[in-house]
């Protein structure tokens, strides 16, 4: 049954009587928005010149893909843009439903459509559905049978098919700032009749707790006329004990934890230890593992410092090490003092874009000879063969250099490794570029 049918159902007795409109609700529940207008913190979707609003004004509504955080009105719009479009809300659920239930909705859209009646399909954790059901909207998509309207806290690019986000379009709604908060919580006040019992400090604290999730910033609110006594106000620290503390949105195999070690990573190549600090201490705060971390470093220290500063790897490492003997807390410590030595060392990515080129090469050349004075001679054989002739024990040349080729020939001599002028890469430069002009001396000779 749609919903329209369900709504124009006879109500239960209980309902009829209005004892349904006593029974308890969520504030959250209570206070959903009843138009668009009402939805906050979305204005750059439906604003004047959204990509929702412009949408309403041509009633022309396209298949969609909702992607954001949890609590910033991905629903509750869907549900809205329906009514204003004049087409059936149905709602499913990927967590709940199979191939079985998307067929019976489709059945139902294409009776529906056959009375002139189109169909809104929202489906909320749209990306729960494997790549065979994703599949399965293709057709109804196609012909018009439904408007789908997927909902998801995960990137579509990865967990949605290409097939199906080629017919949808992707709209992304953002976290709640703190002004569209307070006006949450301005509409809770204004429906309960009474104010918030918190102090500046503790509201401010509050919306910080809700971490852009409108949802979670109603709950809390909830949580403080709870627990509050007659006449009693709150500050952040009896705030903090009475509703504990919400976790951050973290999933260590999901975006948010891609997204956090990109930021520590970049941090550290830009050389902003304050920043990476931050970034260290939201994974560790998440419960990301702290050896995950330490690894991460370790390839820092050889990605973007490299021979600019060869101790970074030795601390990267001696940091992973302390984390194993002394564990948490007190571990983290030495992985803290490791990223801040990694993101003050002088960077270069020039051993790293060496050994890529060397690869390169070594792959497209195929199985070269090394030129063969450069090769040992065990037998008589390949002292014939001229293995061994003509090498020049470097360490009995003046510098200990005999400026010889060891290139296979067919290659020629190659340049991998370009060390800037920075830490102790600078050094390394003066010595190949002594040892270039020492080798363009002695072919000249």
């Amino acid at each position: 049954m749609s919903t329209r049918a369900k709504k124009s159902a006879a109500p239960s007795l209980f309902a009829a009587a209005g004892l349904a409109d006593d029974a308890p609700r969520p504030l959250a529940d209570k206070l959903r928005p009843q138009t668009l207008a009402e939805v906050v913190g979305q204005d750059h979707l439906l604003g004047p010149d959204g990509a929702l609003t412009r949408m309403i004004e041509t009633r022309s509504l396209g298949s969609l893909v909702f992607w954001g955080p949890p609590g910033t009105g991905k629903t509750t719009v869907a549900r809205l843009l329906a009514h204003a479009t004049d087409l059936e809300f149905v709602q499913l659920s990927a967590v709940f439903s199979g191939v079985a239930d998307l067929k019976k909705v489709f059945d139902a859209a294409r009776a529906r459509r056959e009375t002139g009646q189109g169909t809104l399909l929202f489906v909320d954790e749209v990306h729960r559905f494997n790549r065979a059901q994703q599949d399965a909207f293709l057709p109804v998509m196609e012909d018009g049978t439904i408007v789908l309207v997927g909902a998801t806290t995960e990137n579509p690019s990865f967990e949605l098919n290409a097939a199906l986000l080629s017919r949808a379009r992707v709209l992304v709604f953002r976290p709640l700032d703190a002004e569209a908060i307070e006006k949450l919580l301005a509409r809770a006040e204004a429906a309960e009749g009474r104010a918030l019992p918190l102090d500046p400090e503790a509201r401010a604290s509050l919306v910080r707790m809700a971490d852009g999730d409108g949802r979670a910033a109603l709950t809390l609110a909830e949580e403080v006329w709870r627990a509050a006594r007659r006449g009693e106000t709150f500050d952040a620290g009896n705030l903090q004990e009475i509703v504990q503390r919400r976790a951050p949105i973290y999933d260590k195999s999901q975006d948010s934890h891609y997204n956090l070690i990109s930021a520590l990573h970049k941090s550290v190549r830009g050389s902003d230890p304050d920043a990476a600090l931050y970034y260290l201490c939201r994974m560790l705060d998440a419960g990301e593992d702290p050896l995950y971390l330490a690894r991460r470093v370790v390839r820092m220290a050889v990605e973007d410092i490299g021979l600019a500063d060869p101790q970074a790897l030795v601390v990267a490492n001696a940091a992973k090490d302390a984390y194993d003997f002394l564990g948490s807390p007190e571990g983290e410590l030495a992985i803290a003092e490791a990223v801040i030595y990694v993101a003050t060392a002088p960077k270069s990515n020039a051993a790293y874009a060496a050994f890529g080129a060397a690869m390169r090469a070594a792959k497209q050349g195929g199985s070269l000879m090394p030129p063969k004075h450069i090769l040992n001679a065990p037998t008589r054989l390949m002292q014939a063969e001229g293995y061994a002739h003509g090498y020049e024990y470097d360490h009995a040349t003046a510098e200990a250099f005999s400026g010889q080729d060891y290139f296979p020939e067919a290659l020629g001599r190659q340049t991998f490794y370009n060390p800037p002028e920075r830490g102790f890469e600078r050094e390394i430069r003066k010595r190949l570029d002594y040892w270039a002009k020492l080798r363009r001396e002695r072919r000249t000779d």
